[in-house]
Protein backbone atom coordinates (compact mmCIF):
# COMPACT_ATOMS: atom_id res chain seq x y z
CA UNK A 1 0.00 0.00 0.00
CA UNK A 2 1.12 3.53 -0.67
CA UNK A 3 1.94 5.60 2.39
CA UNK A 4 0.09 8.77 3.43
CA UNK A 5 -2.90 8.38 1.06
CA UNK A 6 -5.24 6.26 3.17
CA UNK A 7 -7.57 7.78 5.79
CA UNK A 8 -7.18 6.93 9.46
CA UNK A 9 -9.45 4.09 10.54
CA UNK A 10 -10.65 4.03 14.14
CA UNK A 11 -13.31 2.38 16.29
CA UNK A 12 -16.77 3.75 15.58
CA UNK A 13 -20.03 3.45 17.50
CA UNK A 14 -23.07 2.82 15.32
CA UNK A 15 -26.35 4.04 16.84
CA UNK A 16 -29.69 2.92 15.41
CA UNK A 17 -33.02 4.75 15.68
CA UNK A 18 -34.36 1.76 17.66
CA UNK A 19 -31.73 2.37 20.35
CA UNK A 20 -29.36 -0.47 19.52
CA UNK A 21 -25.64 0.27 19.38
CA UNK A 22 -22.60 -1.69 18.23
CA UNK A 23 -18.95 -1.04 17.42
CA UNK A 24 -17.21 -1.27 14.08
CA UNK A 25 -14.24 0.26 12.30
CA UNK A 26 -14.70 3.44 10.24
CA UNK A 27 -13.19 6.78 9.38
CA UNK A 28 -15.93 8.43 11.48
CA UNK A 29 -16.22 8.06 15.24
CA UNK A 30 -20.02 7.97 15.37
CA UNK A 31 -22.52 6.71 12.79
CA UNK A 32 -26.31 7.10 13.02
CA UNK A 33 -28.55 4.69 11.07
CA UNK A 34 -32.33 4.31 10.77
CA UNK A 35 -32.47 0.51 10.53
CA UNK A 36 -30.14 -2.16 11.91
CA UNK A 37 -30.13 -5.96 12.10
CA UNK A 38 -32.05 -5.85 15.39
CA UNK A 39 -35.03 -3.88 14.04
CA UNK A 40 -35.07 -4.68 10.29
CA UNK A 41 -38.15 -6.79 9.39
CA UNK A 42 -36.08 -9.32 7.42
CA UNK A 43 -33.89 -10.18 10.42
CA UNK A 44 -36.65 -10.03 13.06
CA UNK A 45 -39.02 -12.32 11.14
CA UNK A 46 -41.78 -9.70 10.87
CA UNK A 47 -41.41 -9.39 7.13
CA UNK A 48 -44.68 -9.70 5.23
CA UNK A 49 -44.96 -12.77 3.08
CA UNK A 50 -45.45 -12.48 -0.64
CA UNK A 51 -48.72 -13.67 -2.08
CA UNK A 52 -48.66 -17.31 -3.06
CA UNK A 53 -50.61 -16.80 -6.26
CA UNK A 54 -48.36 -16.55 -9.26
CA UNK A 55 -48.74 -14.40 -12.36
CA UNK A 56 -50.44 -17.18 -14.35
CA UNK A 57 -53.00 -17.87 -11.62
CA UNK A 58 -53.75 -14.14 -11.33
CA UNK A 59 -54.24 -13.86 -15.10
CA UNK A 60 -56.54 -16.90 -15.20
CA UNK A 61 -58.60 -15.61 -12.28
CA UNK A 62 -58.89 -12.14 -13.82
CA UNK A 63 -60.23 -13.48 -17.12
CA UNK A 64 -62.21 -16.42 -15.71
CA UNK A 65 -59.98 -19.07 -17.24
CA UNK A 66 -59.86 -21.30 -14.17
CA UNK A 67 -62.28 -23.80 -15.74
CA UNK A 68 -60.67 -27.04 -16.84
CA UNK A 69 -61.29 -28.19 -20.41
CA UNK A 70 -64.00 -30.85 -20.60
Amino acid sequence: MKKNIHPDVKKAVVKCACGATFETMSTKEEIHVEVCSECHPFYTGNQGRAKKTGAVEKFNKKFGLNQKAA
